[in-house]
C-alpha cells in the first residue's frame, strides 16, 4: 500500500517529502514488529544491541564509550541499559584494574545463552519482515540507504 494511502493524505506529497515520511512511517513499523518480538523475551531492541555488541568482543570488555559508539540507536541511554542488563544477569560490570576511573562491561553466560536460543528466532523474524522483496531488491535497498545517509 502507497504511503499516502497509509496515513491518509488527501494531497499528492512530491517525491522528497514522500520519502522522508516514507523512512519514518516504515521505521515506526519496523520498531514495533521488533518490539512485540522481543517483549517475549522482557528486552529491549537496545539491550539485543548491547547483548550483540558484548558478544562481538569475544570475551573482552567493552566500556560505555565503546558500547555507545556501536549503538544502532545512538540516542540510547547506555548506562541505563547496562544497569537493565545487570538486574537480569546478563552482564557484569567491574572497575578496569589499570584504570579505576573506566569501567569495563562483560557479556555473562546468561547473556551468552539469550543470544543463542535468540539468533535463529531473529533471523526468522528478519526473514518474514524481508518477505515481500527479493535478494536483488534487498540489495538495492541497501545501496539506496547507505547512499541516503552519506551527505
Amino acid at each position: 500500500m502507497s504511503i499516502e494511502k497509509e496515513i491518509k493524505s488527501t494531497v499528492k506529497l512530491d517525491e522528497k517529502d514522500k520519502t522522508v515520511i516514507n523512512l519514518i512511517y516504515t521505521n515506526n513499523w519496523l520498531k514495533e514488529k521488533v518490539h512485540v518480538f522481543f517483549k517475549d523475551y522482557d528486552l529491549s531492541q537496545e539491550q539485543y544491541n548491547v547483548l550483540r555488541i558484548l558478544r562481538g568482543q569475544k570475551g573482552h570488555p567493552a566500556n560505555l564509550s565503546t558500547i555507545q559508539d556501536r549503538m544502532l540507536n545512538k540516542m540510547s541511554n547506555t548506562t541505563r541499559l547496562i544497569d537493565k542488563l545487570l538486574k537480569k544477569d546478563f552482564v557484569t560490570r567491574q572497575t578496569c584494574s589499570s584504570n579505576r576511573r573506566k569501567i569495563e562491561i562483560f557479556i555473562t553466560k546468561k547473556g551468552l545463552n539469550l543470544l543463542t536460543e535468540l539468533d535463529q528466532k531473529v533471523k526468522a523474524s528478519n526473514i518474514e519482515i524481508t518477505k515481500s522483496l527479493s535478494n536483488s531488491e534487498l540489495s538495492q535497498l541497501n545501496k539506496l540507504l547507505d547512499k541516503l545517509r552519506t551527505q
